[in-house]
């Protein structure tokens, strides 16, 4: 089992990945249409994942597992699946938001679905990053600025608090059908959203660097 090491899986929406400089441990994955990005911004891919319906040519010279047109889970699922049983653990997931918005709330349950696993997940879009955190917390640093939001992807976020930010709550329970977790702010200082029971989806800005994610 990998101790270190990123697992990058790039997806055919828009982004923006010409600051990523994977290294030696990391695996990067070409989720279907992601892999023209991919050469955009001149990265390599270890491996093209899909079913190739918005790849219009089969690439040479790279690993491909060609997936079903009509199958049970997305082409960004079965990239996480491949990513997981080669043991990594950390996830950054490019272009899976925006255009089918069907697709964006997939990979939202994908992020629940990995931080339940014990690994974490982070969906970049644009100028937020979307991560999930079970029964665990995150933490974010001195200087953080901005918006940051908490919602309950469980049917119920039991024991949630929120540490360091304009709004604090306090052992607080959220349900996945009230939106109390929108909007809350960063104040400069030292800040931790965490959960006692429950899923919570955290939603912050993607200027905000060396985050400590705790299960």
């Amino acid at each position: 089992m990998k101790t270190k090491g990123i697992c990058y899986i790039f997806g055919a929406g828009e982004h923006d990945g010409t600051h990523l400089l994977p290294g030696p441990d990391d695996l990067v994955i070409a989720a279907d249409g992601g892999y023209a990005h991919l050469q955009k911004h001149g990265l390599p891919a270890h491996i093209i994942i899909g079913d190739l319906d918005s790849l219009p040519d089969s690439p040479e010279g790279v690993p491909l597992e060609r997936l079903p047109k009509e199958k049970d889970h997305t082409d960004m699922a079965a990239a996480i699946g491949y990513g997981l049983k080669a043991g990594y653990r950390i996830f950054r997931i490019y272009g899976g938001c925006g255009g089918r918005i069907e697709h964006t709330l997939a990979n939202v349950q994908i992020l629940a679905d990995l931080a339940r696993q014990g690994a974490r997940g982070f969906l970049f879009d644009g100028e937020s990053v979307i991560t999930a955190i079970y029964n665990g917390s995150i933490s974010f640093p001195r200087g953080a600025s901005g918006y940051v939001s908490a919602f309950a992807h469980s049917n119920e976020a039991l024991g949630v608090w929120e540490r360091g930010l304009k709004y604090p709550l306090c052992d607080a329970a959220l349900r996945n059908i009230l939106p109390l977790g929108v909007s809350n702010e960063f104040m400069g200082q030292a800040s931790e959203i965490s959960v006692r029971e429950g899923t919570l989806i955290v939603v912050f800005p993607a200027n905000v660097h060396e985050i400590d994610y705790l299960t």
